[in-house]
């Protein structure tokens, strides 16, 4: 599109119309088109991967490892996959049918949506706007992309590269602020793919509610982390303290809090501690390794839930509102009923409450909304199991943190407040799909026992058959 992009709202409904016109034109159904926009998009990744990367930099700190590992390779990996199998995935497949419902013949055909508009939010900018914008073009859609404003060198950056590497008929990509995401809202869209706060999930719920238009919501809450007897500490320790603090903690499957077993506690707390200054060294605030908190207003809020929590903070607790650094913060037995445990942290601050077992643990989670993930540290089966099996949530990691999206084959999501739909992998390309049955039937025999009039003996037949 020759327009600005980023500023003009009268535009964008013309734009929008655009990319309807070019999908109806049947020009994104065949796989070579979908696969030249995946390899569209894998340039993007790996000729602009490094740029994007010191663009994340450049908005809040992020690692360069960290960066490119969670934005860029990640994201490559998803596109990959995805290019590897599109061309199955969109061959229909054969159903079966009933004795009953011969003679015949029965398909479901994958059907692409229409214009899919995707809304990324600021904490991962590249693999979020990215991996749901490769599954709606495998799926054969056009797409139109919303990326955050809360990053601003790392959008338009983005922007531009995946304005130089998509069909330019069939994507458009929008920077600004709420009142753009609004305006595209506003459009009759065939699908919505959402992720961010429960709180917007909900506004965007209700603008999809208008035309009954299909959605995914990727969204947050508390994930607990469970820590059954039998854990190995040491690593339990490990593995939390990455999947809480990596980003600073500003991911939506973070652990949010820990519930530990009371004979254990003080051990836990003394394993995070030293696995804290282990990763971020003694001053952990001047570890390059720690990513910032994204802008004031967060570094603003943080400092509140930090107040009047009724716990004791052992390590960290202060933000540095300088470099926007919070360092490492760990919480001991804060209040269940203040903000803290209320509200997701989204953030480097981990509590750690004691109970006396596994059941008090399970009651305290079902006791709240659903979380996005859960975790459950134990090496005893029969405990994992048991915490599967009576908790919901949107997904499972046993004994590590995060890595339950990572499998290709694992589809990701939340349920209840944490959101709804799935994807990754396949799971991906059936959310922006219609899956159409299709049966045809042959002209002979034409069995006229389903015809008026309706006799005795045709019911009797009819019971037969049914």
């Amino acid at each position: 599109m020759s327009i600005d992009e980023r500023t003009d709202l009268d535009s964008i409904p013309g734009t929008v119309a655009a990319i309807r016109h070019t999908f109806q034109s049947g020009r994104t159904r065949p796989v070579e088109w979908r696969q030249r926009q995946l390899d569209g998009l894998l340039r993007v990744l790996d000729d602009h991967g490094d740029d994007l990367v010191a663009a994340m930099q450049r908005d809040f700190g992020k690692p360069t490892l960290e960066a490119y590992s969670t934005d860029i390779a990640f994201t490559a990996t998803e596109v990959k996959y995805m290019r590897k199998h599109v061309a199955d995935w969109m061959k229909p497949r054969k159903a079966k049918l009933r004795l009953q419902d011969m003679p015949g013949k029965g398909k479901v055909v994958p059907e692409p949506l229409g214009v899919a508009l995707v809304i990324a939010p600021w904490n991962y900018p590249v693999q979020l706007l990215v991996s749901p914008m490769a599954a709606a073009f495998a799926a054969g859609n056009a797409v139109v992309a919303k990326p955050s404003e809360m990053v601003p060198e790392t959008s338009a950056l983005l922007s531009q590269v995946l304005r130089d590497n998509l069909d330019p008929d069939a994507f458009a990509v929008f920077e600004g602020g709420p009142e753009v995401s609004t305006k595209l809202l506003e459009q009759r869209l065939d699908h919505i793919f959402f992720t961010g706060s429960t709180a917007v999930g909900k506004i965007v719920a209700r603008a999809a509610a208008e035309n009954l238009t299909p959605t995914v919501l990727e969204l947050g809450g508390k994930s607990p982390a469970i820590v059954a007897p039998g854990a190995d500490l040491t690593v339990t320790a490990h593995r939390m303290a990455w999947g809480k603090f990596l980003n600073a903690g500003q991911t939506c499957i973070a652990p949010d809090y820990v519930l530990v077993d009371r004979t254990r506690k003080d051990e836990l707390v003394d394993e995070l501690v030293k696995t804290i200054e282990e990763f971020y060294g003694a001053d952990p605030a001047a570890s390059p390794d720690l990513t910032q908190v994204v802008n004031d207003r967060h570094a603003d809020r943080l400092a509140g839930l930090l107040e009047g929590h009724g716990g004791t903070v052992v390590v960290g607790g202060a933000v540095d509102r300088a470099t926007r650094k919070l360092p490492p913060t760990i919480i001991v037995d804060p209040d269940p009923d203040s903000p803290i445990m209320q509200e997701e942290i989204f953030g480097p601050i981990l509590p750690i409450l004691a109970v006396d077992d596994l059941e008090e643990a399970i009651a305290f989670v079902n006791g709240r909304p659903k979380p996005l993930a859960l975790y459950v540290f134990t090496d005893d089966d029969a405990a994992a199991r048991t915490v599967v099996d009576r908790t919901s949530s949107g997904g499972v990691c046993v004994n590590h943190t995060l890595f339950h999206i990572t499998p290709h084959d694992l589809p990701f999501g939340g349920v209840g407040d944490a959101g709804s739909g799935r994807y990754h992998g396949k799971s991906g390309f059936d959310a922006f799909s219609n899956m159409k049955p299709v049966l045809t039937k042959p002209t002979k025999p034409d069995l006229s026992l389903i015809y008026p009039p309706y006799t005795k003996l045709k019911a009797k037949v009819m019971s037969k058959l049914l």
